[in-house]
């Protein structure tokens, strides 16, 4: 049974001007350029440059109806037909197939690298091999992953080759592939383990004698070399500690990972661009915000001419229609700006609480000399929400004199000294990584002993956490941290 009634209650809405504010926040300066150029594109009442000092932006106070006797705009000979019909376009120009017999293409070529798998077959198509052994290397090459590894089983790709291609092979055939593809470049490839690959690398290399013991270490004792047993190793081998250490300074450059070669080369290097820049000068810090996170945008002055011109003519419908559409480009156009400076305003707020919290840390580049702090600190600082401080320091660089640093660098959980003082938990691992920096290698550190010397220091912390602040500081146990 439908019954009607009426209830209150409170709901939390969010205007499409501030989700759009919102996202903007959270955006680095390189996708906050492209988002600029979009918006442009997509709203012919918004163009880059500064405002001109006689043509204010027009304001929301602004209605349509004010401004009905002012003079004519001096721009008369612009109609807005003319902006949304084009009649020098032919109708063929239109359709889907928009381009005539006589055209020329100016299409710019793009281009296209060459895959790992597409490298390794256009190597196995040069080989003198049968078409059998070129179809079967093909499902080979097929099934390796990323790092150049073939992961699956031969009897699976056995089963796979008969259900999905119809194709009748045995693990012996498909082995002697195998070695087929293992030969292509880079060396490594193909392999189904770790010592594997490097076994397959220090074969193409020349027969010297720290090889030949390299190889030597990697057939016969890999487990004892992963795990630094290196006087398991030496007594096995009957060989010395110099000729141990030349052996692993060969197999520690081989190239565990041979599938990123190729993928590599052809990723484009990732630049960052900082958002803020802070200098010392004379004991004090300057802060000062991208040029490209301040961009100077301003309403267009044909449109501010056109809102003119048609407010005199609205008693027409046509013209009262382009009215309309002009006066929601002019609001999203000054929507959009007012975004765009309350997102400098909102980053510089929040930089500058950042700044002084950590004022110690950006004077010295000293990671000891920091000071406990989450995003609640700042949040109840700077007057915001802590989701709005969030956004902000995602993604965002700082440009220092000691280098450049993620906001997120900044903020950490706090730690209480014996002492009964509040400490940063990256002043702790600070600590941590150096004792770890400069301990004796021959015989490193455990984590008992690293927990005994941060309490020496003051820092009452368990085991545990000392392993844990290690792992995330990815530094290895102390029995992988052994070097001869």
């Amino acid at each position: 049974m439908l019954k009607q009634y009426l209830s209150q209650k409170l709901q939390q809405k969010l205007s499409p001007q501030q989700i759009q504010l919102m996202k903007l926040l959270q955006v680095p300066t390189i996708e906050l350029e492209q988002r600029i150029k979009q918006e442009i594109e997509e709203n012919p009442a918004l163009e880059e440059g500064g405002d001109d000092e006689n043509e204010p932006i027009i304001t929301e106070e602004q209605s349509i109806e004010e401004n009905q006797d002012e003079p004519e705009s001096s721009n008369e000979e612009f109609d807005l037909s003319d902006y949304f019909e084009d009649d020098d376009t032919p109708d063929y120009k239109l359709s889907s197939r928009n381009q005539g017999a006589d055209d020329d293409s100016f299409e710019s070529p793009i281009a296209v690298g060459t895959t790992f798998q597409e490298s390794l077959g256009s190597q196995l198509d040069l080989r003198h091999v049968d078409e059998r052994t070129r179809m079967l290397g093909g499902q080979l090459i097929g099934n390796l992953d990323e790092d150049g590894y073939l992961r699956r089983e031969l009897d699976q790709i056995v089963n796979d080759l008969a259900f999905t291609a119809n194709i009748t092979t045995d693990e012996e055939e498909l082995g002697r592939v195998l070695r087929e593809v293992q030969s292509l470049d880079p060396p490594g490839v193909a392999a189904r383990d770790l010592r594997e690959c490097l076994l397959l690398q220090l074969e193409r290399m020349p027969n010297a004698v720290d090889t030949i013991t390299a190889r030597a270490i990697v057939d016969k004792h890999f487990e004892a070399f992963t795990k630094k047993h290196y006087d398991r190793i030496m007594e096995r081998l009957e060989i010395d500690e110099d000729a141990l250490r030349d052996a692993i300074d060969v197999i520690v450059r081989l190239n565990p990972k041979p599938g990123n070669t190729v993928r590599d080369a052809s990723r484009a290097a990732q630049t960052i661009i900082p958002d803020f820049a802070v200098t010392a000068v004379n004991g004090q810090l300057e802060l000062s915000l991208n040029g490209r996170n301040a961009p100077e945008l301003r309403i267009s002055r044909q449109y501010r001419d056109m809102i003119k011109e048609y407010q005199r003519n609205k008693k027409d419908k046509d013209a009262k229609e382009a009215l309309v559409f002009i006066k929601q480009k002019l609001d999203s156009a000054k929507w959009f700006i007012d975004a765009i400076k309350q997102r400098q305003n909102t980053l510089l707020v929040t930089m500058e609480a950042i700044l002084e919290h950590q004022r110690d840390f950006f004077l010295t580049g000293d990671e000891t000399k920091m000071k406990p702090m989450i995003l609640k600190d700042i949040a109840d600082r700077v007057g915001m929400d802590i989701s709005t401080v969030s956004r902000v320091a995602n993604s965002k660089y700082v440009q220092t004199d000691h280098g450049t640093y993620l906001l997120k660098f900044f903020f950490s959980e706090r730690l209480t000294t014996d002492s009964g003082e509040e400490v940063s938990t990256r002043e702790v691992k600070k600590i941590l990584e150096d004792a770890i920096a400069s301990e004796d290698k021959r015989d490193p550190r455990t984590d008992d002993e690293l927990t005994r010397l941060l309490r020496e220091k003051g820092y009452n912390i368990a085991r545990r956490t000392v392993a844990k602040y290690r792992e995330q500081l990815n530094l290895p146990v102390a029995r992988l941290r052994k070097e001869l």
